[in-house]
């Protein structure tokens, strides 16, 4: 028997019009972490959401989940989108800039919400270490992650939508649609080893840049994002006072707003 050929990303496409909008969600999200508020942009834009590599409905091979690996596998799912603008929360931000750097002739716009910058390793483990991130030493212990990952999924991951009352109850069950491995390895590839200055470098100047993040985010801390809006005049960053990880949830409005705007050609 032949190999079987590789099954597709999960992806979901809603409305029509001349511009196509890409959502990728975070480290654990689906489809469904966009579904409150996307309505009224599918009024006049095509809307694609995509589950990752490994997470929601998309396959979840036993594999090294690299940022080459899940920018591949992006690819394969969008190629034929022509021009787009990629949103993307926490993970899935870094994963846009990967992606809108190695394809820049397709990328109009990129849209980073909540996205965790550390510059290292070595700094991700510090911060995470450093009493800032409640339980952020487990983040950085591989074993206690995939441990965590196994229990909540096999034992305590009914309880999610009642433990997580802070999230819509759709995304607190999706939390546990991934395996340790795809979690684990795309935890530690892509937010702690994949460095994005340089491919940030290449768009600058090139590339729309939208950030969007909220001023109390303790897992993605702040401080570096505005960093970086200082470092490149030409980007926008929309600062959201009191808000967590989680500005597109907390505040959908406010978001579809700024990325609308983006998107019609105005200043976000």
């Amino acid at each position: 028997m032949g190999n079987k050929a590789p099954q597709p990303l999960h992806v979901e496409r809603y409305g029509d019009g001349e511009k196509t909008i890409v959502f990728i969600p975070g480290l654990g999200g689906t489809t469904r972490y966009w579904s409150r508020g996307i309505e009224s942009l599918a009024q006049h834009c095509r809307i694609v959401l995509v589950d990752l590599l490994g997470f929601g409905a998309s396959p979840k091979p036993w594999a090294r989940y690299s940022v080459e690996r899940h920018v591949g596998e992006l690819h394969a799912a969008l190629s034929s989108l022509g021009p787009i603008t990629l949103v993307g929360h926490s993970l899935g931000a870094l994963l846009a800039v990967a992606y809108a750097a190695r394809h820049r002739d397709q990328v109009e716009n990129l849209v980073l919400i909540g996205m965790p910058y550390f510059g290292s390793e070595e700094a991700a483990y510090r911060y995470l270490r450093s009493g800032k991130v409640k339980w952020g030493f487990l983040y950085t212990n591989v074993l206690l992650v995939m441990i965590a990952c196994i229990l909540t999924r096999r034992v305590f991951g009914w309880l999610l939508p009642y433990v997580r009352r802070d999230i819509p109850r759709e995304v607190a069950e999706d939390l546990v649609k991934h395996t340790w491995r795809s979690s684990t390895s795309s935890l530690w590839e892509v937010v702690y080893r994949y460095d994005a200055a340089d491919e940030l470098r290449v768009l600058s100047g090139q590339t729309g840049v939208l950030m969007i993040h909220g001023q109390d985010d303790d897992i993605a801390p702040f401080a570096a994002i505005k960093q970086l809006a200082d470092e490149h005049p030409g980007w926008t960053l929309i600062e959201l006072d009191g808000l967590d990880q989680h500005p597109f949830l907390r505040a959908p409005h406010t978001c579809l707003t700024h990325i609308d705007s983006l998107v019609s050609g105005g200043r976000p």
